[in-house]
């Protein structure tokens, strides 16, 4: 009992410690299934939920589809928004897609919501500034779980203290952010998504990881083990009216 209770109060400090300069992010997955829900939610993400976004300060909005949504029976469209403010970004926005929806000819399927904060060891979201690469760039979106809040904090510490992050940079990942799931559907977890010229030069990268020394040396670590239980990994390209 006394080490449930460590741990939880280990797992809530550490939210309650985040450096202050340290962004909130909001993700929010769309899924749907046939082509006009899909031309649909992109005229309404395009024409009015940007701008709207905009309007109120949120200035880059990343919007993603997974690369799989062509053969995939649940298509999906992701947007990431980031912010200091984290009551701005936790309330509901008050834009509906409920006029152009029915119960016949629903707009989405589904859609789920995550509230994330940046891992103090980069504090800061890092967008892709070269345009002339948006339409080949790969954006890898990974979630990992962990089987417990304590195995979690350790695979948390594994990225920000034990060198993860460092790693990632010094192989030029181009990390877009690396960040706590605050609230979610597989909690614990973690999230991070990085980006890549090609799915190609992804593919190069991630064998220089596994090839790695340091990541050999942390990855067998005593300390480090037993900490993730399941990965989830998105291969996602913008669309043509993200902001990045």
């Amino acid at each position: 009992m006394k080490k449930t209770i460590l741990v939880l109060a280990l797992f809530y400090s550490n939210f309650a410690n985040a450096a202050s300069s340290a962004e909130y992010y909001k993700l929010i997955i769309y899924h749907f299934s046939t082509a006009a829900q899909e031309k649909s939610l992109d005229n309404f993400i395009a024409a009015e939920y940007l701008p709207a976004l905009h309007q109120i300060g949120f200035k880059q909005v990343g919007v993603f589809k997974p690369i799989t949504n062509d053969t995939a029976a649940d298509k999906q469209i992701i947007i990431l928004i980031n912010g200091f403010d984290i009551n701005k970004l936790a309330k509901p926005f008050q834009w509906s897609l409920n006029e152009k929806s029915s119960f016949k000819e629903p707009i989405y399927n589904r859609y789920e919501q995550f509230l994330l904060r940046a891992f103090k060891g980069m504090p800061l979201m890092k967008i892709p500034t070269d345009k002339s690469k948006k339409s080949n760039r790969i954006f890898e979106l990974r979630s990992y779980e962990s089987p417990t809040e304590e195995k979690y904090l350790n695979k948390v510490h594994m990225f920000n203290e034990g060198g993860e992050i460092k790693l990632f940079d010094e192989l030029q990942f181009n990390a877009v952010f690396y960040a706590d799931v605050l609230f979610g559907s597989r909690m614990p977890n973690l999230m991070y998504m990085t980006s890549f010229e090609s799915l190609e030069s992804r593919n190069e990268h991630w064998k220089a990881f596994s090839a790695a020394a340091t990541w050999k040396k942390i990855s067998t670590m005593p300390f480090y083990q037993n900490n993730m239980s399941a990965l989830h990994s998105q291969l996602m390209q913008s669309t043509p009216y993200s902001d990045y």
